[in-house]
């Protein structure tokens, strides 16, 4: 079942992670670098260095989630943020919009020789 709402708070790790992480690395993360607390309830938003994969970290009732998603084509469209902040806060319309707002890629075509 897909537990994430308007009422959570969502924060977004600004640096590109290594989407091979999971739950306790991604943890780590949230503790060392986000002065976070997986166990909070926070939602924590996660992004490689392509902008085409993102992990999406949670606590729930019953134990820790990874939503995952990757893009076939494009990227995801992050907000504007500080370079010297570790953790950026957004909302539920935040997500959304960064889901929704996928910048395409134009893929150059080779040109046959004759």
């Amino acid at each position: 079942m897909f537990h994430l709402h308007s009422s959570l708070n969502y924060y977004l790790y600004p640096f590109p992670v290594d989407m091979r992480k999971s739950f306790y690395t991604l943890g780590g993360i949230v503790t060392n670098s986000m002065g976070q607390d997986v166990r909070d309830g926070g939602v924590f938003i996660f992004i490689n260095r392509g902008q085409s994969i993102m992990k999406i970290l949670h606590m729930e009732y019953a134990g820790m989630v990874i939503y995952y998603k990757k893009l076939e084509s494009g990227r995801f469209k992050l907000p504007a943020f500080d370079e010297n902040t570790n953790s950026l806060t957004i909302n539920w319309q935040d997500l959304v919009s960064i889901i929704q707002s996928v910048k395409p890629t134009v893929k150059q075509l080779k040109k046959k020789g004759l």
